[in-house]
């Protein structure tokens, strides 16, 4: 009985030893009497004591492997560390487990001699402005290069270039050259556009002034025109009105006669008398006389002499007087 019941225990506990159970995103590479036998997914597996084991738990998930920094030597002879960051996942945990001893350290070396050899073709300048292309060349070398090991390589990336200090020291004086002739180039073009606006400026406004003028101008065109034309409309109007009221020659001749008084009434020493107007003139002095309208003696404008009474002399009469004496009376 005794017996029976240790058998019975020792039954249990092999049992309860030999259950095992795969956490999600793990698998379990089992061997049987140290061969390979199966790999066991995510669940509850019964494993046989003492003829079964577990020979490597294998994660599924995606991996960060973060390398240290690397000496790269570039086609120009320029020493620099660089580090990496590889992100890979199992595919096959059989050759994960199988294909290499150690495939996280095969992966880093892997890793940096990939990287010499890329960066060793490349120079400086253009190391530190290729990274896409070295990260797109070693992802396809490593990923190529780990199918047996059972790993599928997502993607790399470089993490930090690291150049000698002479070399960040001379890059920081060509960065600030290049940043103040940047300032310079950007002083000027704004100098430069200033100017132009400035000119472009200056030309509108002279337009804009030449446009005035000319507006200005027209304006005092159109308004002495306009005002001609009302002056010349007006003298039409006085003629029409002329002609509807009948006026005769007579009156158009007496207003010549009136516009040449006028003319004579100025202070100007010179007078210019049209040559109708003046021979209108001595028409109608002619018809005057020959009417009887005027007299045809002239008009004596020097002024009228005193014919004073001769005073008779008292002492005796002019039949008294002698030839000499009435010659002398009459000369007083």
């Amino acid at each position: 009985m005794p017996v029976l019941i240790f058998i019975l225990v020792v039954i249990l506990v092999a049992i309860a030893f030999g259950i095992r159970i795969v956490p999600q995103g793990y698998v379990y590479v089992i061997e049987f009497l140290g061969k390979y036998h199966a790999t066991w997914q995510a669940g509850i597996h019964v494993m046989i004591p003492f003829l079964q084991r577990v020979s490597k738990k294998v994660s599924l998930k995606e991996q960060v492997a973060d390398f240290p920094p690397q000496d790269v030597i570039t086609k120009d002879n320029v020493i620099m560390k660089i580090d990496t960051v590889v992100y890979f996942k199992v595919q096959d945990p059989k050759l994960y487990a199988y294909g290499a001893e150690r495939p996280i350290l095969a992966l880093e070396n892997l890793t940096a001699t990939t990287l010499r050899n890329l960066v060793g073709e490349l120079e400086l300048d253009q190391t530190l402005t290729s990274r896409d292309n070295i990260n797109s060349k070693m992802r396809v070398i490593l990923d190529e290069a780990t199918d047996p090991w059972g790993i599928k390589v997502g993607r790399v990336e470089l993490k930090n270039i690291i150049p000698p200090e002479e070399i960040q020291r001379s890059m920081e004086k060509q960065m600030k050259a290049e940043r103040d002739r940047r300032e310079t180039l950007l002083e000027a073009e704004g100098h430069k556009q200033a100017s132009i606006t400035r000119a472009e400026g200056d030309k509108q406004a002279l337009v804009l002034k030449a446009e005035a003028e000319r507006d200005a101008q027209i304006a005092r065109a159109t308004g002495q025109a306009e005002s001609i034309r009302l002056v010349y409309e007006a003298e039409a109007r006085g003629i029409e009105m002329l002609k509807s009221a009948n006026m005769d020659e007579r009156v158009l001749l007496i207003k010549k006669l009136e516009a040449l008084e006028k003319m004579g009434d100025g202070r100007a020493t010179k007078i210019v008398v049209p040559t109708d107007l003046a021979s209108a003139a001595a028409d109608l002095t002619f018809k005057t006389e020959m009417l009887g309208f005027g007299e045809s003696t002239p008009i004596d404008k020097s002024a009228p002499k005193n014919d004073a009474p001769k005073k008779e002399d008292p002492c005796c009469s002019d039949a008294d007087k002698g030839v000499t004496t009435r010659q002398l009376v009459e000369e007083m």
